[in-house]
């Protein structure tokens, strides 16, 4: 995409001006890292002060290049009444007094260069090549800081949001028991310590997850590679959700190699396995199956799960696997979750040269598929990971998802 930079030259000799801009005129530049042509647009000021009065109107002047002495005000006067206006053009004086004096100066007044006269055409395009690359990422700096607040701040909002309720429902059944709303008898109150004990699990599940995604993202997390005997991480995730399950009938079938070795980080395996078969036996119906399949080849061990519960539309799967998305209608409101497990899925995946995808139908179930290097690899030195199924999951954080 090309962008054109607006230029301002300012001098008292209109053969400089002129010159300048026959100069600029059809001058182009690539910048590393930028997409597209720079071009610039040349605009001539006769005088310091008509400078000044063009700069303080739109279009934005980009580049300013100034004459150190002129007829009124000096290029150095210039720049000290910009200073003042606090005004972010990119000052270049020219000179024909480029002296030790003229550019500490014109330094201290905010000159990002000089140009001495006289000078070639090609010493001009080079200044002007300087000062546009230092915009270009001057600007790109200051759009990555917005960008940052901004993704800070909704990440606090919804991080805020999702701490709400559950404080707030604990709140509510505390004040219950301190004023003895059911009576004396302490057996009354178990269930709403229960209730309390599952809102502080449900907040407990979001700051560990949020824990495992920044430090994924950050880079902070320490890995250890080792091989892994796949099926020792696949009992110890079904023996953890196995309680749950008993409680509401639902079967796990497990299919696994027992001689089944992949080089992988052991706590990051289970990530993925915990969320997987936790989320299928969450979001299945009483007296439900779940089915956990993992199988190899010599490059890749994948994972399927398959529950029979909820399910979901075309357009609920088409938006799962981002940040704090959770699916909320009335099969799912009153099911609890940080809605960031399957987004940790799919950026762990993704680090071992694979993908996480599901295929779903409402009210009949859903199956979810990761696949894994089995070298441990990521994309960077595998390449990108086949395509795994249709049903490729974008990552839209402001829908409602689950998990």
């Amino acid at each position: 995409m090309a962008e054109t930079l607006r230029v301002l030259v300012a001098d008292d000799e209109a053969g400089m001006r002129h010159a300048v801009a026959r100069a600029l005129r059809s001058f182009r530049l690539r910048l590393p890292d930028v997409e597209g042509e720079i071009g610039f647009e040349i605009e001539q000021a006769e005088s310091g002060e008509a400078a000044l009065s063009r700069l303080a109107e739109p279009p934005r002047v980009d580049i300013l290049l100034v004459d150190h002495k002129m007829g009124g005000m000096t290029g150095v006067e210039v720049l000290d009444a910009l200073r003042q206006r606090e005004s972010d053009v990119l000052a270049i004086m020219i000179t024909a007094f480029a002296t030790l004096e003229t550019a500490i100066r014109a330094t201290r007044s905010g000159a990002f260069d000089f140009l001495a006269k006289p000078f070639t055409p090609e010493e001009l395009r080079e200044t002007v090549r300087k000062a546009a690359g230092h915009l270009v990422v001057q600007r790109e700096a200051r759009r990555l800081a917005a960008e940052r607040r901004r993704v800070r701040f909704e990440f606090i909002s919804i991080l805020a949001h999702e701490l709400k309720a559950p404080l707030g429902a604990i709140e509510g059944y505390l004040n219950i028991i301190r004023d003895q709303a059911m009576g004396s008898d302490v057996t009354a109150y178990r269930p709403v310590v229960e209730r309390c004990l599952v809102r502080a699990g449900g907040m407990r599940k979001l700051i560990m997850d949020l824990l495992d995604m920044t430090r994924i993202e950050s880079g902070a997390r320490r890995r250890e590679l080792a091989p892994v005997r796949v099926r020792e991480a696949v009992d110890a995730c079904v023996d953890t959700v196995r309680p749950d399950a008993d409680g509401r009938q639902i079967t796990i079938a497990v299919e696994c190699p027992a001689e089944l070795v992949t080089t992988a980080d052991r706590s990051e395996l289970e990530i993925i396995l915990n969320n997987l078969v936790s989320n299928a036996v969450k979001y299945n119906r009483d007296q439900g199956r779940v089915e956990l399949r993992v199988s190899a080849d010599d490059t890749y061990v994948e994972i399927r799960v398959s529950d029979t519960g909820i399910g979901l539309t075309r357009e609920e799967a088409d938006r799962l696997f981002g940040d704090f998305v959770r699916i909320k209608n009335d099969k799912t409101r009153h099911i609890l979750g940080s809605g960031l497990g399957l987004s940790v899925v799919r950026k762990l995946a993704r680090m071992y040269g694979g993908d996480a995808t599901v295929e779903s139908t409402p009210d009949v179930g859903s199956t979810f598929t990761v696949r894994l290097r089995r070298d441990g690899r990521g994309e960077e030195a595998a390449g990108a990971a086949p395509t795994i199924s249709h049903a490729d999951a974008s990552t839209n954080p402001e829908l409602a998802a689950r998990h």
